[in-house]
């Protein structure tokens, strides 16, 4: 026996009406709520922050059309709205208190939003949705939120629809008396607004999902139960983060008698006879945004912050949230109201202006700046380099930035290293508009013609590693064959160079004739190379899916080199080894063999040596450092090498590097020079990468001259690298909720950074030292926010952490073995997170609740090899000896 209820359903499915059918001459009578909740991802939503618009719904059928029972005319009636919060509270902190709901939302916007709608059902879809034209988009939106509701098919399957939400993919899946919708929010087609952080590590994951449950009785909705979530989580920490909760709630009270049908033959007259101000206004939303209107402006809120943006400062999270704040309102600001900031402002504080006015990345902030820049002035050099570089970092570049930087390098440039910067950040844009799928820009490909045909032509050696450095940034994999030639048969630093950036490419490019040059230059088949040169051909051979043989002929090589060069390759092996890198497999069959893994190879002394370790591994993302250190025979540094690497699962960062070379120095101390570098020119110089963007060199001396000079004049300071401030997380998104509000959230994440470099030399101790100090300060500020016109509600977080990463290295050279002592140590750093959740009214009425949690992140001193931990004790007690017999 089936129950006449299931009979029913049945037929109702296979009838003539294959959607929701109303009988005529009734009024039905429901009850509706919108809840909207904001909170922290794993929170309970008893606690959040949040509001509920509720109401009375009528509905009637107004028309069916007497050749097609699925075609109907409904009527829906918004009444007795109410405004309240979606958590009871006390009423302290109930901003909704003693506020009628025609004050909350206002008497025009009230009255707009009970005008009833017209919804054309054909088949349970809406066709059409007939409104009034000048409605305001907030109150049109939620009767879009309403009327998207009564959208259903009464049979099992998938379907492309259109509703509040825009053109979706939406499953269906009925039951009995029962259907449920499912609505994939990521097909959605709508005008999309906002933008993405560059990296993948630096950016913020969304997942959003919505369901909408529907039981059916005589032939109509008795109830209908939606949700919406979106969860927002920060990528490098997943414990950060929001969720915005949707909720509709349409029941079914009572049913009356109401009023009669149209009659017509035409939904047009039938619409016209009802009300000739009636037109067909599309189901998808509008965007509406309620406009801020006691905003300080932007001259205001600069002077508010500008106390926390003196150089002496940059190291402060302070700082890195100030400029995230000014950041935000440069968005909004004019290019007028732009430029009187900065044409008003002293020497100090310029560097940081423009820092953040570049970072802002409107059409109108670029304007501004590229007004206030006078290349030709060679005066202003160091504000056209933060320009550069706030440039180069920049979260997610557009192509009129591009070329506005092409062509100024075309113009006329006053400073030879502005020039060099210049076409340096050149590359850095190519390669992330390129990675957006944008290489096939116009003026990407015309700033990727110009470097690659610029280098062809280039003769002097300046310029040759100007475009090289380009494209170390660009990582074109049409620039390999170039790359290759000049690693090959270039000179010794521009030979580096080009391995260098060879370097940088992904395995995954690096091919066979990639490969054979790389073991040529290593075994030195064609010509004699530089050592800095061999070993970098060695790190991508070994980091590339070496070859049995290609691992084998690179250890049977150990024994045959230099002392130094020796002791570097075997340190480069241990440490591929301890730390499970992809071709320790390879090594370890090959150690397998004697003839590659004996004594006599595995015994070489020297200081020369690689390592790498964690800094942090988290659920989340982990970072590694690298050390690598190699000097040549008289014990005078060649190359220190440090890395910081950040990863999870599907992307990678690099980044910091920061290289100190030293070459042609043994003249100083008497030494013989290493076979093949005896016609060195002395030069000491200091390179860096910061989050995958190669930089412009520093020079600390070029030449023996120049060399004595600054040795005798050297104050001991160290040289500044790169100081200021840097956006890293930037990512805007707007989310159309399905209740009408429009939800949007703002993830900043901002670095004040100051790296400098230095290295000593002391005649008269035979001792020398390079010390790099990073000092850093890092503020992320997360803002997810609901806003109706009439109400707000949201949740910040903020995380802001101080820092300080020194990485020194000593060599005393009065013996040899000569003593070798590196230390690379993080001092203590305070961590502070805060979440305040809000709720806020027009008229100023606000209600926050705010939590936090303080820590001090204990220092410490990462570990390096055991040799060094010995080496250090020799190095430390030797000058506490020689201190004490100094007379």
């Amino acid at each position: 026996l089936v129950s006449s209820k299931t009979l029913f359903v049945f037929a109702f499915q296979t009838g003539h009406t294959t959607g929701p059918s109303l009988n005529n001459d009734k009024l039905y009578k429901f009850a509706y709520s919108a809840e909207v909740y904001v909170d922290r991802v794993k929170a309970s939503l008893q606690k959040s922050a949040g509001y509920r618009i509720s109401s009375g719904v009528d509905v009637n059928l107004l028309w069916r059309n007497p050749d097609n029972d699925d075609d109907q005319l409904v009527k829906v009636t918004i009444r007795d709205v109410q405004v309240e919060n979606v958590n009871e509270r006390p009423a302290a902190k109930n901003i909704f208190k003693g506020k009628s709901t025609e004050k909350i939302i206002g008497k025009e916007y009230l009255a707009a939003l009970q005008r009833p709608i017209v919804l054309e059902l054909v088949r349970g879809k809406v066709k059409n949705f007939y409104s009034y034209e000048n409605e305001p988009g907030f109150t049109q939106n939620i009767k879009r939120g309403l009327a998207s509701l009564f959208q259903l098919q009464l049979h099992s399957g998938a379907a492309r629809e259109v509703d509040i939400s825009g053109n979706c993919n939406t499953t269906y899946h009925v039951r009995q008396d029962q259907v449920t919708k499912i609505k994939a929010l990521d097909s959605c087609e709508i005008e999309k607004q906002g933008f993405t952080s560059h990296n993948q590590i630096l950016d913020v994951t969304t997942k959003a999902t919505s369901a909408t449950i529907y039981v059916l009785e005589d032939s109509f909705i008795k109830s209908i139960k939606a949700e919406e979530n979106y969860v927002l989580l920060l990528n490098s920490r997943q414990k950060t983060g929001a969720k915005i909760v949707s909720k509709q709630r349409l029941e079914l009270k009572s049913v009356q008698a109401g009023p009669g049908l149209i009659a017509g033959k035409q939904v047009a007259s039938v619409i016209k006879t009802l009300d000739s101000s009636y037109v067909a206004v599309t189901l998808v939303a509008e965007p509406a945004k309620s406009e801020c209107k006691k905003c300080p402006s932007l001259s205001e809120h600069w002077q508010s912050i500008r106390e926390y943006m003196y150089p002496e400062k940059l190291s402060k999270a302070e700082a890195a949230r100030s400029f995230l704040s000014f950041i935000q309102n440069i968005r909004k600001a004019t290019k007028e109201e732009i430029l009187q900031i900065i044409r008003s402002e002293n020497k100090e504080l310029l560097p940081q202006v423009v820092d953040a006015v570049t970072s802002a990345q409107t059409p109108e902030s670029l304007e501004a700046i590229l007004e206030f820049l006078d290349f030709k002035d060679a005066s202003t050099s160091t504000l056209q380099e933060r320009f550069l570089y706030a440039c180069g970092f920049a979260s997610h570049p557009s192509e009129m930035l591009l070329k506005s930087l092409t062509a100024t390098f075309k113009g006329d440039v006053a400073n030879e290293e502005i020039r060099e910067t210049l076409v340096i950040v050149m590359g850095a844009l190519i390669r992330k508009l390129c990675e957006r799928e944008g290489c096939k820009l116009p003026a990407v490909v015309e700033a990727k013609r110009l470097i690659l045909s610029r280098l062809e032509k280039a003769k002097k050696d300046d310029n040759v590693r100007m475009y090289l450095l380009a494209l170390k940034n660009a990582l074109l994999p049409e620039a390999i064959p170039v790359l290759l030639k000049y690693a090959e048969s270039g000179e010794g630093p521009i030979s580096n160079l080009a391995a260098t950036a060879l370097q940088r490419y992904d395995p995954s490019f690096l091919t066979k004739e990639v490969k054979e040059t790389m073991n040529r230059i290593y075994h030195q088949n064609r010509k004699v190379h530089e050592k800095t040169v061999r070993t970098t051909a060695a790190a991508i051979i070994l980091n590339s899916n070496p070859s049995y043989m290609e691992v084998k002929n690179i250890l049977l090589s150990i024994g045959e080199l230099s002392l130094e060069m020796n002791k570097y390759m075997l340190s480069m092996i241990q440490d591929i080894l301890h730390f499970e890198m992809p071709s320790s497999k390879t090594v370890r069959q090959v150690l397998k063999d004697m003839r590659a893994h004996n004594y006599d190879r595995f015994s070489k002394t020297g200081s020369s040596s690689a390592y790498s370790g964690y800094i942090t591994r988290g659920p989340d993302v982990s970072s590694t450092y690298s050390l690598d250190i190699l000097y040549s025979g008289s014990g005078i540094l060649r190359r220190s090498n440090m890395n910081i690497h950040v990863f999870d699962r599907n992307a990678e960062l690099h980044a910091s590097q920061v290289v100190i070379e030293a070459q042609g120095l043994e003249s100083i101390i008497a030494a013989t020079p290493d076979e093949g570098e005896e016609n060195l020119d002395s030069f000491a110089g200091m390179s860096a990468i910061l989050f995958d963007v190669q930089l412009r060199p520093v020079t600390f001396f070029q030449g023996y001259g120049d060399l004595m000079s600054k040795m005798f004049s050297a104050t001991g300071d160290p040289i500044n690298v790169v100081k200021g401030l840097i956006l890293l997380t930037d990512h805007s998104q707007e989310f159309q909720l399905q209740s009408g509000p429009r939800a949007s959230t703002e993830f900043l994440g901002g670095l004040a950074i100051d790296i400098s470099g230095g290295m000593e030399f002391s005649l008269w101790y035979r001792e020398s030292k390079t010390n790099v100090k990073n000092r850093v300060a890092m503020f992320i500020a997360g803002n997810t926010e609901v806003d109706s016109f009439f109400v707000k509600t949201g949740m910040e977080t903020t995380l802001e952490v101080e820092t300080a990463l020194d990485f020194i290295s000593t060599v005393q050279f009065s013996q040899y073995p000569f003593l070798v002592c590196m230390q690379m140590d993080r001092v203590e750093s305070p961590f502070r997170r805060y979440v305040t959740k809000y709720e806020s009214l027009p008229s100023g009425r606000r209600y926050t609740a705010k939590r936090g949690k303080a820590e001090l992140l204990a220092g410490n001193e990462f570990p390096l090899h055991q040799e060094n931990s010995n080496m250090c004790r020799k190095v430390f007690g030797a000058k506490s000896d020689s201190s004490s017999n100094w007379f």
